[in-house]
């Protein structure tokens, strides 16, 4: 048994952040710092299964609208929907307009609100249209959207987890990962990421190198935007604006790959 602290970290990671069958056996501040640089990591097997899962449907004979279902079915299938889930609690909360305390109830709620079922249909269909879209221009495009979609995903969460974003609230995965991650190693992990991202868009030509590394920045960019709007109105972070994050990343990623 593998007992160094990046074992711990990616433990922690693919415990955390998918359902796959992993113990996390720390939840301490060293096992989360290693988690949240380990999430790119996590983010590329939810990605390679969902691009596995749409060349499997178009190997049958499927179409391009098909296997894009597919792929954006199975992030979701491989986090409990977890991440859905705390993209609609954030929208309910964020659209409430109420106090931060308020809100934080709001979010806490096990029912989703008017806010959250239109963002969820909203930003599904956009995450299935853009993949049909990529899928259409050929199978390695698609796969590759699909990657490059869960991966940004879960570094945006390393983004968040840096130093100096507070949590929201004292308890919870958010106050667990806040602050975990030192600057410089959320840097040095979107460089790697978007740097991985660029070289395997070199499969699709140059264009799909400058497309592959803009919807990196993009996700990225939209995923920070979110972050500072919902730290100024929670106070902090919390496991729903976690999963918020991610499916914007994911979506914004989505939708520059399937441009051109």
């Amino acid at each position: 048994m593998f007992t160094t602290p990046w074992a711990d970290g990616l433990r922690f990671s693919f415990g955390t952040l998918t359902a796959l069958p992993v113990r996390v056996t720390r939840w301490d501040r060293d096992a989360a710092r290693g988690g949240m640089l380990c999430a790119p990591l996590a983010g590329l097997a939810v990605g390679a299964g969902a691009a596995a899962a749409g060349l499997v449907l178009l190997l049958l004979g499927a179409g391009a609208p098909l296997a894009a279902v597919a792929s954006a079915a199975v992030p979701a299938l491989l986090t409990r929907g977890l991440h859905l889930d705390g993209l609609a609690d954030t929208a309910d909360g964020l659209g409430s307009g109420k106090p931060a305390g308020d809100a934080l109830r709001i979010m806490k709620q096990s029912d989703i609100g008017p806010f959250g079922v239109i963002t969820l249909v909203f930003v599904l269909l956009a995450q299935v249209a853009a993949l049909a879209g990529a899928y259409a221009g050929s199978w390695l495009r698609g796969a590759l959207a699909a990657v490059v979609a869960g991966t940004v995903a879960r570094l945006a969460l390393t983004l968040a987890a840096r130093s100096g974003v507070p949590a929201a609230r004292p308890e919870g995965l958010g106050a667990a990962v806040a602050g975990v991650v030192p600057v410089r190693g959320a840097v040095g992990a979107a460089v790697a990421v978007a740097g991985l991202a660029a070289a395997s868009g070199a499969f699709l030509g140059a264009d799909g190198v400058v497309r592959t590394a803009l919807a990196v920045l993009v996700a990225l960019g939209a995923a920070e935007l979110l972050l500072r709007h919902c730290t100024r109105r929670f106070g902090g972070i919390t496991g729903d604006v976690f999963g918020a994050l991610a499916e914007t990343a994911a979506t914004a990623a989505l939708v520059v790959l399937s441009l051109g």
